[in-house]
């Protein structure tokens, strides 16, 4: 817990926004920054797994939400 502790104190220092979730057998500290969403998960055996989702710049407009439903969807 030490690791997530200090983790979640340096986010706070350096002003960086984050929430936290339980997925899993982890704590997952969710970041989001511009242009990234990072997933930073801390489990009880003490690794630590990160995963970072990174935009290539492109701005949809609304019409790109029917994409969302028409592939997502059940």
């Amino acid at each position: 817990m030490k690791k997530l502790f200090d983790f979640l104190s340096k986010l706070e220092e350096n002003k960086i926004y984050y929430r936290l979730n339980k997925v899993r057998d982890s704590i997952m500290v969710e970041i989001a920054v511009p242009g990234q969403r990072w997933e930073v998960e801390f489990f009880d055996d003490e690794h630590v797994e990160i995963e970072k989702f990174v935009s290539d710049g492109v701005i949809y407009n609304q019409e790109e939400l029917e994409d969302l439903f028409n592939q997502f969807s059940d």
